[in-house]
């Protein structure tokens, strides 16, 4: 018997709880890492409110897992015992599908996420397939590296995917968890960066985390003075904007990008989009490759999160911080079991 303590919630929008589970025998190809800090995530709200239909209780939240491996199976390959590892979204993939042996685990269909039918971080221990436990290179601060590994690599992944240029305009609405950290990963890329933001009193922020010029995201007469002007739209936040005001930003060939899990339908007109030849797309995270190449990125950059840290003992605490708007700009849990 395998026990691992953590904090589960046993249905949708409950509190969380002390749970102790048995995860049963180490999988031959499975990791065990023991927690030492665990970002907090609006995707972990989404997932214990069951706001998009996915969610398995009880839930132990947690996929941003920053720890040591403590145990592997006989064919866990490349890492040690005792090496510094983290875990986000996803905690399995199947490894034999065309995105798998292409190193696009991450759209695998029969990707296991670590929080859904998979216990997550909120825990002292997790588990996940070795390929997916990803090594944390020197210079990446551990303490404040958990969000990194889903919302950094959600802003990250997009600038390799798309072929963002050091050359290009980039654009980024929403100053909040994601967008403060696509603002530092593309001004570090070399882009001329623009933040659209509705919070007047996060300007000055904005400019340090690498924003060259900053735009109202509610104030549609304000965001079409930047009409014609980027090359790549970061849509970061999950709730409804002037879609046509912000499609009219881009130039020729631009693209609007959707990282933000905005649950009302989006009014694109499609007359914008052909005229300009312009694209519209979305993605999740990302895969281990492009992870790893993130934490490299990060480091060579001293790319850091803004972070606030809870023990994980006041996890509920943590929870209602980031439900009423406070966090700034990731909340992380650091261990603290006994």
């Amino acid at each position: 018997m395998m026990d691992i303590h953590g904090w589960a919630a046993h249905g949708a929008k409950q509190n969380l709880e002390p749970y102790i589970y048995d995860a049963g025998s180490l999988g031959s190809e499975e990791v065990e890492i023991a927690v030492e800090h665990c970002g907090l995530c609006h995707s972990d709200l989404s997932i214990l409110n069951n706001d998009w239909g996915l969610s398995q209780y009880p839930v132990v939240p947690g996929h941003e897992a920053v720890g040591r491996v403590v145990a592997a199976g006989s064919q866990v390959k490349g890492l040690q015992i005792g090496q510094r590892v983290g875990v986000g979204w996803n905690a399995d993939s199947c490894m034999h599908c065309h995105e798998c042996i292409t190193g696009n685990n991450n759209l695998c269909l029969g990707a296991t996420p670590t929080i859904v039918g998979h216990r997550g971080g909120f825990a002292d221990k997790i588990r996940s397939h070795w390929l997916w436990a990803i090594p944390l290179p020197d210079g990446v601060e551990i303490s404040s590296a958990g969000p990194l590994l889903c919302g950094g690599i959600t802003v990250f992944a997009p600038l390799v995917t798309f072929g963002v240029k050091p050359t290009d305009r980039v654009g980024v609405v929403g100053i909040g968890g994601l967008g403060h950290l696509a603002l530092q990963f593309a001004n570090a890329w070399g882009c001329e960066v623009t933040a659209f933001t509705s919070t007047p009193s996060k300007a000055d922020e904005a400019r340090k985390f690498g924003a060259h010029r900053i735009v109202s995201s509610r104030d549609s007469a304000e965001i079409l003075q930047a009409a014609n002007s980027l090359d790549f739209l970061f849509i970061t936040v999950n709730t409804p904007l002037d879609w046509t005001s912000l499609l009219k930003t881009l130039k020729p060939n631009g693209r609007m990008h959707v990282v933000g899990a905005v649950l009302e339908p989006m009014p694109i007109p499609a007359f914008d989009l052909i005229m300009g030849q312009k694209s519209v797309s979305g993605s999740p995270t990302g895969g281990p490759a492009t992870i790893s190449t993130m934490l490299e990125f990060v480091a060579r950059h001293n790319i850091t999160p803004q972070v606030e840290h809870f023990p994980m003992s006041r996890v509920n605490d943590a929870i209602d911080h980031l439900v009423t708007g406070k966090a700034r700009y990731r909340v992380v849990l650091d261990a603290d079991f006994t």
